[in-house]
């Protein structure tokens, strides 16, 4: 590997480590990283995967971010206080602010669709909001070399991409090898980042 992984030299690596070299399967190599990086999306939490936007919260609903999977904080400015909106069901801000019409401070905030939050109550003014999520880094491609999983966490795409290869290959002796990597070098990761995360400040109002 070298000092550096970029999207092509995943693509050799994974040949390389899989020692097959048919057509059909580098063919398929792509599929697999792709693969790898969602999972990697669903089961990595660090810091590196969280993004913070800052905009204007003034409708009963707001787009998600782009490659958006998890919201970890919804914040808004009321008085020049930070005051952060809670997580509920759609059921229950449906029963809970029934007429989207209705306008006062919001409070909570739901999942409406995959692209889009349901807030609750319909913002009465413009609040200046923080979304703080977890995303998936923008996908590699020979459009697109590197990412922060090739900068940060080269051995975990590399082992999670293997993971992906070998039902293809239908390789099962191999998955419990690439499942133990894959394993510890997302515990790493996680240890890593646990140590950079601050304690939970006191003080911060909720609704």
């Amino acid at each position: 590997m070298p000092v550096a992984m970029t999207y092509s030299s995943l693509l050799d690596d994974i040949e390389s480590w899989c020692e097959r070299h048919s057509a059909d399967f580098v063919e398929k190599i792509p599929t697999f990283v792709m693969l790898a990086e969602n999972r990697i999306a669903s089961e990595a939490d660090g810091l590196g995967y969280l993004q913070a936007i800052n905009g204007v919260l003034n409708g009963p609903t707001l787009p998600k971010p782009e490659r958006w999977r998890q919201t970890k904080s919804f914040s808004i400015l009321v008085g020049g206080e930070m005051l952060f909106l809670q997580s509920r069901s759609y059921q229950y801000c449906r029963a809970f602010w029934p007429d989207s019409t209705v306008t006062g401070v919001p409070r909570y905030y739901a999942d409406y669709t995959y692209e889009q939050f349901l807030i609750v109550g319909t913002p009465d003014e413009n609040y200046e909001m923080e979304l703080l999520y977890h995303e998936r880094p923008e996908p590699l491609s020979e459009a697109n070399e590197t990412n922060w999983t090739t900068q940060y966490a080269p051995q975990l795409l590399l082992y999670a991409s293997l993971l992906e290869a070998m039902p293809f290959l239908k390789n099962t002796g191999r998955v419990a090898e690439f499942q133990g990597l894959y394993d510890r070098a997302l515990a790493a990761l996680a240890s890593e980042d646990a140590k950079r995360r601050a304690p939970d400040s006191a003080g911060l109002r909720n609704y």
